[in-house]
């Protein structure tokens, strides 16, 4: 029989994380870059466009309305298989403004943006690992893996704070909205990152062949069933124990009360920021 067990503050960390929720989640002004996108010359050029193919004034239509009409072509194409009326709005250019416009949030509200988007998440990294840990040393012991598959379900919202975390798909420039050009071949593309059913898998290997005790156990991790190289070997297939020293500041420095905790003297979301 399955166990289920529910555990928001685990894979819904952001909700209870007070730092992320008063200075990005209800800060009006920690969208600034998103904003001033909706307003500078490539959004511009979006929404004269498409009110002109509708025959309307330009000042009747807003980047929220016509990412609205995109959104709804998008979703229909991807749930439904259907060319939505819509789509014959944009063309190819169009659909690149508005998938910067996309991650322009997502990197400001879930990514790199703010460093508490991804330092919200140490909790749930580090279950990962501590599970990871448990079946080692069961095995190691000679005793059944207890726990030999572990499923944790979230959202996008989930995932991809803890890929900032593990520091994947960030660019040199940080995304802003006087950069569209220069970001043309960027690595953070939420649309390819999060899309329809996301998914990160963690799998440990137990190596019976190794060279070494340390070899013995190796570990490898797919996004989207793509294996992903890991940031200190560019490997697609990591030595356990130089997986966690990689990330030892991480794990054993990254507290979710301290990180999340509100500052005692720091009155303004804005300073902060």
């Amino acid at each position: 029989e399955m166990e289920i067990e529910i555990n928001d503050s685990l894979m819904r960390f952001f909700d209870h994380c007070q730092k992320f929720v008063a200075f990005v989640e209800e800060n009006d002004t920690a969208m600034h870059q998103v904003d001033a996108f909706k307003e500078g010359p490539e959004m511009r050029r979006v929404v004269e466009k498409v009110a002109d193919v509708l025959c309307l004034p330009a000042d009747e239509l807003n980047a929220d309305l016509i990412q609205v009409a995109f959104l709804t072509c998008s979703y229909e194409l991807a749930v439904r298989n259907v060319t939505s009326p819509w789509c014959s709005l944009f063309s190819e250019e169009d659909a690149k403004v508005l998938e910067y416009l996309n991650d322009l949030k997502q990197y400001w509200k879930r990514g790199y943006g703010y460093d508490i988007n991804s330092r919200s998440s140490c909790n749930l990294f580090q279950d990962i690992f501590q599970q990871l840990d448990k079946a080692v040393e069961e095995s190691k012991s000679s005793k059944p893996i207890s726990s030999p598959v572990i499923v944790q379900i979230g959202h996008a919202e989930t995932l991809q704070p803890l890929l900032a975390l593990m520091g994947f798909f960030k660019d040199d420039e940080p995304l802003r909205a006087n950069n569209y050009v220069r970001q043309m071949h960027r690595k953070f593309r939420s649309g390819r990152i999060v899309p329809y059913a996301a998914n990160l898998v963690f799998v440990l290997y137990h190596c019976d062949q190794a060279n070494s005790s340390k070899e013995e156990y190796q570990v490898q991790m797919l996004l989207n069933e793509n294996l992903l190289p890991f940031h200190h070997s560019n490997k697609t297939i990591s030595i356990y124990a130089d997986l966690k020293d990689y990330y030892k500041d991480i794990l054993q420095n990254c507290h979710f009360k301290e990180e999340c905790e509100l500052p005692k003297n720091n009155n303004t979301a804005t300073d902060e920021l």
